[in-house]
């Protein structure tokens, strides 16, 4: 198979990639840079949205869910390691609680997750094939498939774990009352879940594996690759994220091949970054600053890349072109193990940003 039609020169970019995830060097940082398309291809036309969709979650017109995976990939230009892609049948951040029986709350650009479990009592935790939910992401990625093949590569839906889905399922204050009157029923819970999630995983990455076996969320990796989070974890203590989270992390991280954790927010980085820090499979850390706090490439979140880095675990961050010096500069022979994601103006500027990273 050769490059894709949206990145004629993806193979070489992938071999990089590859290098990279596996300890080896590139002399600079990885850089998923992209640039407007000045037209797209002259066998696509834009199609307005229809009404009552309210963004790419949205399911209420599975034509158009299908256009936008074939249009949106088209409408940019890839330089560095980016990879044209698009997440298929991706309905919320949490499909996996949606496939056990949360129903979906759409509104613009998200997904709001009704809790469904009431009561502990008797709880069930059961993959169903004719989840509606399910079946329209299977349903979308099949129908992309052949849109895709030679063109662009499909990406993981948002499917989360853990904790975060099961407070999707029973509801956060419900949740957090289970850790103190149930802890032994959370424990087990989080057991069962990650068995399901990889329940929904492994079909997805069956049908979206790429040609050598990989996948893309966020960037590409040669294997199986997921983002783990728990956003709930800015509400626990450091001993109840050990004594939870850290058994399915664990566990999660030694049934995937490449793994990234979405850090969000500066409380869960004070209470839980040493753990996380002590995975040994965790390959890297992306971390997010929230509303109100600098872009991921302010020279404020420094000291914490380098407790990142010091750690011998990649860095996953959002930068703007002109703070690219200064990562260099900070980080040096380190910065080779950062993954910056990066607008760029046009392909001259991306051989300027490569040029800069290179030292």
């Amino acid at each position: 198979m050769g490059g894709l039609d949206y990145r004629p020169d993806w193979l070489a970019a992938r071999e990089r990639l590859t290098t990279w995830w596996n300890g080896g060097s590139l002399g600079r940082a990885v850089l998923l840079m992209t640039a407007r398309r000045a037209a797209p291809p002259s066998d696509l036309t834009p199609r307005p949205a229809p009404a009552g969709w309210l963004g790419r979650y949205s399911m209420a017109d599975p034509d158009y869910s299908i256009h936008l995976a074939r249009w949106v990939p088209a409408t940019q230009e890839y330089f560095g390691e980016a990879c044209p892609n698009w997440a298929t049948g991706d309905l919320a951040p949490g499909c996996v609680a949606l496939y056990l029986g949360c129903r979906g709350v759409e509104m613009q650009d998200t997904t709001w997750l009704e809790p469904c479990l009431e009561s502990p009592a008797g709880a069930r935790f059961e993959l169903d094939p004719t989840n509606r939910y399910w079946r329209w992401t299977c349903d979308q990625i099949a129908a992309v498939a052949p849109l895709a093949r030679g063109r662009f590569l499909q990406a993981f839906p948002d499917l989360i774990e853990g904790l975060d889905v099961l407070a999707a399922l029973r509801g956060t204050d419900h949740l957090l009352l289970d850790l103190l009157d149930r802890p032994e029923w959370v424990a087990a819970s989080l057991a069962r879940l990650t068995d399901l999630y990889f329940a929904y995983y492994d079909r997805v990455y069956e049908a979206i594996r790429d040609e050598v076996g990989g996948s893309h969320f966020w960037a590409w990796a040669p294997g199986r690759l997921a983002k783990l989070q728990c956003d709930f974890s800015a509400m626990i203590s450091p001993q109840q994220f050990r004594d939870l989270m850290l058994p399915v992390l664990t566990d999660m991280t030694a049934r995937l091949g490449y793994s990234m954790y979405h850090l969000d927010g500066l409380a869960a980085a004070r209470a839980h970054l040493d753990a996380l820090l002590e995975l040994p499979r965790l390959q890297m850390v992306q971390w997010t600053a929230g509303a109100g706090h600098p872009g991921t490439g302010d020279p404020c979140w420094f000291p914490l890349y380098h407790r990142i880095l010091d750690a011998g675990k990649k860095i996953n961050l959002w930068a703007q072109f002109d703070q690219l010096p200064a990562l260099r500069r900070e980080f040096g022979a380190q910065s080779e193990q950062l993954l910056i994601n990066l607008g760029v103006a046009d392909a001259a500027q991306a051989a300027q940003a490569i040029r800069l990273m290179e030292g």
